[in-house]
Formats: C-alpha cells, structure tokens, sequence
C-alpha cells in the first residue's frame, strides 16, 4: 500500500438509518472520486473481533456494511465480504451480530480467509495473511471506532491486523505482545496490503475500555480515506486525543509516515474541529498486549469443533 493520500473525508451521520447512511457514505466516496470499473472485484473487510455482544458494539454496525455494499454494488462492482474473527468463525460472527441478516438478499459473495500467504514484515516477522485480499482489485477496510484496552484506540491501521489467519493473530499477540515488537507489526503490515479505501464507523463508537466491553458513545461521525494513517489522524482530532497517547500513531509519526501530521490533511467536506467531542474516554493506563495462553487455547478448540 503507498500511503501518498493527504484527503480525508468526514461527515456527520447521528444514527443508522439505512437511507442517511447511504446518502453519507456516497457523499464520502464522492468528495474521494472513488471509481469503481463495471465488474471490479471489491472486498469488504469489516472489523468482526468476535459475536460476544449482543449489542454489536464492538464490530462493524451491519447498517454500515450494508451501505457500503449497496454503494459498490450499485456501481457495477462484484462485492463479497471476509474477515478472520479473533474468536469464533467468521460464518458465526456475522449471524450473530447480524451482518448475515443485514446482507441478506443482496448478490454478495463470502470470502473465507482460509488459504494463506506468508509475508515477511520489515521487522523480519514471518506471517500468514488471508490470500483472499490479493484476489480483489480494492480492499475495503471498514473499522469500528474503539478505545482499545491495550493501545488506548483503534481504527484503520489497527482494522488491517485482521487480514491474519485466526489462530496466528493470537500467536503473534503472545510472541509479540509482550514488547514494542507488536506495535511495529501492526504499521509494518501496511507495506502488504492492496491498494484500497478505509470507512470508519464512529457512528457509535465504543469508549473508555475495549475492544469489546466498552461502553456505547454516540460520536456521530462517518470518515474515509486512502490513507489509513491519515485517517486515523483525523479521528483522533475529532475525539480530542493527544496523537502522543496513541502508541499505533507514535508508531507512524516515528517513521514519519503520509498522513501522520493532522496539519498536512486535507477534508473536502468537514474539518474535525467542526465534529469534535469532548466526552470519548480511553483507558488510563494500558494493559499488557499479551494474549493468553489460555483464551488462546479455548478459542482453537472452539474453531476445531466450529468448523
């Protein structure tokens, strides 16, 4: 991915209604120039950490993904969905966070994260990723807006770590999570993945603990970008973070990445001054990235008879 994109696009969106989320998200793509050839092979890959909600608060809201895909659809491109849950089958999540139900009826095609690629990452991390995201001729990477337990908040860059096959994202938390290591994987992925377009959803966002048993803050805010870094940029303005309190953000500041300054942005429609709250709140103190052995373990078994 060359992250050479300084545009951002912001917009408001307050609830989830399917007719303004549609008007939002062709606004995005349009300010975007967003081209989308007849027949362009166009995969969503939404965040789908895990159904342990009933809310859905912590993946992508299904209305969301929706939009999305009626947008491309309606465009002329062939649409088809995918993602690697942390814990439990992609099939499960989506049945029951209601994505299937959402998607229902709509010509879109399942892409099953199942046949590897390895890559080997800047960092010299050998690491297999879905060979389904190189099969497409757009990625579309559709994070939730999160704090984030053990990087304080998560957005675009972090939504990509789920390219990685199930069981290895839980390994590369245990060899990793225990140094700086993890962090600079997370950017170092950046360099494998194709070329494409990032829409956040900061609708509802999830705050003062995550990624999954936060609490709902109505945000009310739709983003997008070519450039994951410059998105995240801009959220961060937008929900009154210092960009320091973001390890991932310190991470591409460090190497000077496009998109890491907020004052060389550019927002076709709203500044994030004009969308700024004050009430989103992050955890104080970060825990360790470690995954556990344990969950770890309960999760492949789960998977084995899942499956």
């Amino acid at each position: 991915m060359k992250l050479s994109s300084y545009t951002v696009a912001l917009t408001r969106c307050p609830g989830y209604e399917p007719p303004a989320l549609k008007r939002e998200i062709d606004r995005l793509c349009q300010s975007l120039a967003v081209s989308v050839p007849c027949g362009y092979k166009v995969l969503l890959k939404p965040n789908l950490v895990a159904a342990s909600r009933a809310d859905g608060l912590a993946l992508t809201h299904p209305q969301v993904l929706r939009a999305v895909a009626e947008w491309f659809l309606d465009h002329g491109a062939v649409v088809s969905v995918g993602d690697s849950p942390a814990f439990g089958t992609p099939a499960s999540v989506m049945a029951q966070c209601g994505i299937s139900k959402a998607l229902a009826g709509l010509p879109i095609k399942f892409s099953p994260f199942d046949r590897p690629r390895t890559v080997l990452t800047a960092g010299q991390i050998s690491i297999r990723l879905a060979d389904d995201i190189f099969q497409h001729d757009m990625l579309l990477n559709l994070p939730k807006l999160k704090a984030h337990d053990q990087l304080r908040v998560t957005m675009a860059v972090k939504n990509y770590f789920g390219v990685v096959l199930a069981w290895r994202k839980a390994l590369a938390h245990m060899r990793y999570g225990g140094n700086s290591r993890f962090v600079s994987l997370l950017v170092d992925l950046l360099d494998h993945m194709p070329e494409g377009l990032s829409i956040i959803d900061g609708v509802v966002a999830m705050h003062r603990h995550g990624p999954l048993h936060g609490d709902p803050l109505p945000v009310g805010v739709l983003g997008a970008s070519r450039n994951p870094v410059a998105l995240d940029s801009a959220m961060l303005a937008v929900i009154g973070l210092p960009p320091k309190l973001s390890p991932l953000w310190r991470e591409c500041a460090d190497r000077d990445l496009a998109g890491s300054r907020l004052t060389d942005l550019t927002f076709p429609l709203i500044h994030p001054e004009e969308l700024a709250v004050n009430d989103f709140s992050t955890p104080a103190q970060l825990d360790p990235i470690r995954f556990q052995a344990w969950r770890f373990l309960r999760n492949s078994i789960k998977k084995l008879f899942n499956a």
